[in-house]
């Protein structure tokens, strides 16, 4: 197959990585990739991710056989259905359907009728209203914003002040544009949490590895939420058993009632989990591959990863097995400083091959651009995920942390704590 990537992540180099592997792939594209994509996969400028049309007429007329859409907002823009309604292979739900990542609310409805276990939770456009309504939930509280605001969107905090200022923050200053016009809260749940990505063609339910991931910015899970600065599988308190559990209980329901309702869900569903006493319950949906789980994940898969994207294109999962290394990954996600908030770009990297020698190492370019002199250099606010194989977590935790200490830029940014307590 000729196939596509869409997006410019480590989730996406993860991607072209584990795709690249598969015997099934004979052409590899980017759109448009980043500078460690560019050994993979031919890059493919000047086409957004985000705009059905021109997406779907590139991938006519380069003859693209399977896409596969990295990022939530592409979905949610409708991708699938322009490439979809041209006949085209596309892994990734429509955008009806990827309203489970898209809005809050929505999940929120479709969970309750399809009887899956989650918190409780109130939608708000009002910020009286729902600063009254703090009185009834926490702590901690839980606020979340409805839809995509790049992983920013939520607040958990045990200082009513500081609930109320994320209140503020959506509805009254609108920090999230759109997507903060309305605000759940929620009960806080309690336990580890899992992410358990699950592969369906509508109808079979083919649940993956499941990871965690550490979305707080310090150690010890301190400071704001980001997009994720690290993760790792297999794990301990998530064996076959429970995600057996999960996908009996909170996958498939799921999917059959989007099916239900007329918007068939194809595509990548994860399921963001709370391990509660009471059993695993949802955090969130999303409507595609996570990152950094992606990239912990993937690189343990030894089945065809394209073959099986493809098989849930073609409505055929209920054929494809899965195999798995039996050892452990972890990623150790390098950003730069200031990250989540504002960080400079354009700065040079240095010791890539360096960290890439490193035994089971692996550097996914998450935030990367070439200059005018070739160089690689930082633009973006996660830089890198430099995932490792080893035999447990602790070989691979040390792998992976031995490689991100090769890598050099001008005020890096990394948690020291990934996996320490696994």
């Amino acid at each position: 197959m000729r196939v596509a990537v869409l997006g410019s992540g480590g989730r996406e180099h993860a991607l072209l990585a584990g795709l690249a592997r598969s015997s099934s792939v004979r052409a590899l594209y980017a759109v448009p990739g980043n500078a460690g994509t560019r050994d993979l996969a031919e890059p493919v400028i000047g086409v957004a991710p985000a705009d059905p049309k021109a997406v779907a007429g590139w991938a006519e007329l380069a003859g693209i056989e399977l896409v596969v859409v990295g990022p939530e907002a592409p979905l949610v823009a409708g991708v699938a259905d322009e490439l979809a309604g041209r006949g085209l292979r596309v892994f990734g739900p429509s955008a009806a359907a990827a309203a489970i990542e898209g809005s809050k609310a929505f999940a929120k409805d479709v969970m309750a009728a399809a009887g899956v276990p989650t918190a409780t939770a109130e939608v708000f456009t009002d910020p009286g209203a729902a600063v009254a309504a703090l009185d009834r939930f926490g702590p901690p509280w839980v606020v979340k914003a409805d839809g995509l605001a790049a992983g920013k969107g939520v607040t958990v905090t045990t200082d009513r002040a500081a609930a109320e200022g994320a209140i503020r923050a959506a509805l009254v200053e609108g920090v999230h544009g759109e997507a903060g016009a309305r605000v759940l809260l929620e009960a806080f749940l309690d336990g580890p949490e899992a992410s358990l990505f699950a592969v369906t063609d509508g109808r079979v339910v083919l649940p993956l590895a499941p990871a965690r991931d550490f979305k707080r910015a310090g150690e010890g899970d301190t400071g704001p939420n980001t997009g994720g600065m690290g993760a790792y599988s297999p794990l301990a308190d998530m064996d076959e058993g429970l995600v057996a559990e999960v996908r009996r209980t909170i996958l498939e329901p799921t999917v059959a009632e989007l099916a239900r309702r007329g918007t068939p869900y194809t595509g990548l569903l994860y399921a963001g989990l709370a391990l509660t006493s009471a059993g695993p319950k949802v955090i969130e949906f999303n409507c595609r591959f996570g990152d950094p789980e992606t990239q912990v994940v993937v690189p343990r898969l030894t089945s065809d990863l394209a073959a099986l994207l493809a098989a849930a294109c073609d409505g055929t999962l209920g054929t494809a097995e899965l195999t798995w290394d039996p050892r452990a990954c972890v990623t150790v996600v390098l950003a730069s400083g200031g990250y989540p908030g504002a960080y400079p770009t354009g700065l040079p990297i240095e010791g890539l091959d360096e960290a890439a020698a490193v035994e089971g190492a692996q550097v996914f370019h998450a935030g990367t651009a070439l200059d005018g002199e070739g160089r690689v250099v930082t633009a973006g606010g996660r830089v890198l995920a430099v995932s490792a194989l080893g035999a447990d977590v602790a070989a691979a935790r040390a792998a992976a942390y031995e490689a991100a200490g090769r890598v050099r830029f001008e005020g890096v940014t990394l948690r020291r704590d990934i996996a320490a307590s696994a």
